[in-house]
């Protein structure tokens, strides 16, 4: 069976990517949607690595916004995808490619206690400003609290190196800098751009399940392709 592991980024959760998750399940794909916030990029890695280590086959493993950063330290998957992803080099770190829009910044709450929140009406436009209005509420509503320094944290390894990768540019993408974008895509084997924004599997998940369709290294057919070769 192919295997997808989704990665989530800041102030996200797994239930970020239900729809798109549900909807790879339908086509027969098994998928692992991993939970971070474990403190650190090496925690966050760590986590993503014992649900890959977990599956039979390497997995297609796709990572958005920092969630880039976390795929990018990972070992033994069959192709990476960066979502508006960061893909850092040696050295690196989310914070020290920069790239966060004023629109970003400007939507972060320090809270008392050292983490952040986003602010939800400033969140709404900044991430799924081009989504429908109650789906964007709805992962808005999802948004949780971050702790401090994960975007500081530097991977230890390189996997878009050594592995197939594909860069999806959200061109309208009013949290993370198209323009940088661009210039990390250009370390991945293969580049797309997309006119979304910063959360497409929030407003337009079937863009990604066809990308993944195509990218995945046993190709599942969808429900109605099996159903009509079934009648025939």
């Amino acid at each position: 069976m192919a295997a997808v592991v989704l990665v989530h980024g800041l102030y996200h959760r797994p239930e970020h990517f239900a729809v798109l998750a549900e909807r790879l399940r339908t086509d027969g794909t098994e998928v692992a949607v991993p939970e971070l916030h474990r403190g650190s990029l090496a925690a966050d890695t760590a986590a993503v690595q014992v649900v890959i280590d977990a599956l039979p086959e390497p997995p297609l493993v796709l990572g958005h916004s920092y969630g880039g950063s976390v795929i990018t330290g990972i070992r033994g998957a069959s192709h990476l995808v960066y979502l508006a992803a960061f893909v850092p080099d040696a050295g690196e770190s989310a914070a020290s490619l920069g790239g966060a829009s004023q629109q970003l910044m400007d939507a972060i709450v320090a809270e008392p206690d050292g983490s952040t929140t986003l602010h939800p009406g400033l969140a709404i436009d900044t991430l799924y400003g081009d989504s429908p209005g109650p789906l964007a509420a709805q992962a808005v509503g999802l948004l949780r609290s971050q702790a401090p320094g994960c975007g500081r944290g530097v991977p230890q390894r390189h996997s878009w190196k050594e592995t197939p990768s594909t860069y999806v540019i959200c061109a309208q993408d009013r949290a993370i800098d198209p323009g940088l974008q661009r210039t990390m895509a250009s370390r991945c084997t293969d580049v797309r751009e997309w006119q979304t924004g910063h959360s497409p599997f929030v407003g337009q998940p079937d863009l990604i399940v066809e990308l993944l369709r195509e990218l995945l290294p046993t190709r599942i057919a969808p429900r109605r392709e099996r159903e009509v070769t079934t009648t025939r």
